[in-house]
């Protein structure tokens, strides 16, 4: 990833973040003949006192995914954040001397670590689905629960999914927010974007970017 200086995340922090807000990652592999693959998938990441970082995730049995990928080889994990397209328009220096062009801000992270796959079956598999279920439904009136449903059904779901493990070897974050522009552009682009109505990045790339002020 093209990576200046000044647009590097903020801190790890930042990256923990928004991996956990934005779970659903795009997963690159390589299919039988050596091509290029990409699948959403929604991760876990699981970090413990020394030991490996983990991005743990399960795919449909009947997806090739985890056929075709050798095992232990490198995969790449794309997380993405909140972006918006930024209309020169909004820089009040353009007014004095024009010199200013579209662009977009965005941000992003990407894990690199090879990927192995959890046993068939195995407790790890469903703990993994557990975990996941837990943390996406905490923001229900009534969390569903693995329990809600018969245990035969679970039992049918899990044998038809396969669990991955990737073992995160690098984190790199990206944080395209307006950084390089000077104080009054960046208000010139807040405004901008909360002037745009309702839309689901504006307002949250608007913080972004009064974050470095």
């Amino acid at each position: 990833m093209y990576l200046p200086r000044h647009f590097e995340a903020p801190s790890a922090q930042a990256i923990t973040d928004l991996v956990r807000l934005h779970p659903l990652g795009t997963l690159i592999t390589l299919d039988a003949q050596g091509d290029p693959v990409a699948n959403e998938v929604p991760f876990l990441r699981v970090a413990a006192p020394g030991e490996p970082e983990l991005l743990l995730a399960h795919v449909a049995r009947a997806n090739a995914v985890w056929q075709e990928h050798p095992n232990e080889r490198p995969v790449r994990i794309v997380f993405k954040g909140p972006d918006a397209y930024i209309s020169p328009n909004w820089y009040p220096s353009k007014a004095e001397h024009g010199k200013a062009v579209p662009t977009w801000n965005y941000t992003v992270v990407q894990a690199s670590g090879r990927l192995s796959l959890l046993p068939p079956g195995s407790p790890e598999l469903r703990d993994l689905l557990h975990q996941l279920t837990t943390e996406h439904e905490a923001t229900q009136p009534h969390p569903w629960t693995m329990n809600d449903a018969p245990p035969q059904y679970i039992d049918s779901m899990l044998a038809a999914v396969v669990g991955l493990r990737v073992e995160v070897r690098q984190w790199v974050g990206k944080w395209k927010v307006s950084q390089n522009q000077p104080a009054t552009n960046r208000a010139g682009v807040c405004q901008g974007l909360r002037h745009q109505g309702a839309h689901p990045g504006h307002e949250a790339m608007a913080e972004l970017i009064q974050s470095y002020d």
